[in-house]
């Protein structure tokens, strides 16, 4: 496929490191604003030309400003306007965009345009901006590019003005949180909604914890709740963790959340996890570590070792001698052959329960 390029174009494309100001492309300025490298130098500019010389090219671009909006290259040029543009410019963009915000939200290129506006516009024009998603909530959320309008008005604009979006969604908490795209929209009201919102929504989501912890995008939002939440809810997390550690410890997604709350635990979570984890081997002594035990099937399993590697790392007192003590001793039984794929996480298991006990003995 041909594609013809102007002479100007040619020229700057062709012409290395020239010093180019903007009103050197001045009469091209919608093709530049097409050109990857045009664009590119397009952004620069604006950053530091004259308000003179942005009034010139944005009269250039202002009739073809939705197209541009929607093309690879040309957004990131009315990105720029909303970013270094006058209140007169944004509100030229603002109008041309009315009655449109759906459509480019929706869009790939058209999104990034919708929430760089709502970064830089005033309230007003914010609300109008998402006022034309009020019926297209849930359409937006379960889409790739429509959700990141929908955080980022919960991010930029008062959680009063936008409650529509919480009235929108409040009956799909679960399925929500166990989308792709929709458990970003669920963290980010609890990030920013008001405190009854978040309560009705981590109210939902404990009807559900143990299944969330093990759905492949519902662990983000229970992780998210781990290390941003109230005590009382890592508590309920925690004590769902603690009853089956074994299994979510070998779960490939749960076992990111039994980290965390290793991780984001105060020091009588961790050492539950712990009591859980030392079942049959919580005697201070020389005693075989059963393969059937927690502590032996954690040790071997493909996820459930980087568990046990964060216990080793955050655990602390008695307890904590006696997991580095038992992880020496399973190292000694277990045939390496038989676990060749899992022995880079176990030699690092060795290394870090030396490194652990010197550390300890060092605090005595």
């Amino acid at each position: 496929m041909q594609f013809y390029r102007s002479a100007a174009l040619e020229e700057f494309r062709n012409s290395g490191n020239k010093n180019h100001k903007l009103k050197d492309i001045f009469g091209n300025a919608v093709e530049f604003s097409k050109d990857q490298h045009g664009s590119r130098f397009i952004q620069q500019a604006l950053a530091e030309s004259t308000e003179e010389e942005k009034e010139v090219f944005f009269n250039e671009i202002r009739d073809v400003a939705v197209d541009l909006m929607t093309d690879v290259f040309g957004n990131y040029v009315i990105q720029k306007y909303f970013e270094h543009g006058s209140e007169t410019q944004k509100k030229v963009l603002l109008d041309e965009m009315r009655g449109k915000i759906k459509d480019l939200s929706l869009q790939m290129y058209g999104c990034r345009v919708v929430q760089r506006a709502i970064e830089f516009v005033a309230l007003n024009d914010q609300i109008a901006i998402i006022n034309e998603l009020k019926d297209y909530v849930l359409p937006c959320i379960k889409d790739q590019n429509g959700n990141h309008v929908i955080q980022k008005a919960i991010e930029k604009i008062p959680i009063v003005e936008v409650s529509f979006i919480f009235d929108s969604l409040k009956e799909h908490i679960y399925h929500l949180s166990t989308h792709p795209y929709g458990c970003r929209v669920i963290q980010r009201l609890l990030e920013f909604s008001n405190e009854e919102d978040q309560i009705y929504i981590l109210n939902e989501l404990n009807k559900f914890t143990y299944f969330l912890i093990q759905d492949q995008y519902g662990n983000y939002v229970i992780q998210h709740i781990i290390e941003h939440g109230k005590p009382e809810d890592k508590t309920a997390i925690v004590q769902v963790v603690s009853d089956s550690v074994v299994d979510l410890s070998k779960h490939k997604f749960a076992s990111n959340v039994v980290e965390k709350c290793v991780m984001f635990g105060n020091e009588e979570q961790v050492a539950l996890i712990l009591d859980k984890v030392l079942v049959n081997n919580d005697k201070d002594d020389d005693s075989v570590v059963d393969d059937r035990s927690p502590l032996g099937l954690m040790m071997k399993d493909q996820f459930a070792n980087y568990v046990v590697q964060k216990l080793v790392e955050v655990s602390k007192g008695k307890k904590k001698r006696i997991l580095i003590k038992k992880i020496k001793q399973y190292l000694k039984q277990i045939s390496k052959p038989n676990y060749g794929k899992h022995l880079a996480s176990i030699e690092k298991l060795i290394v870090l329960a030396e490194t652990a006990e010197i550390s300890d003995d060092d605090d005595e």
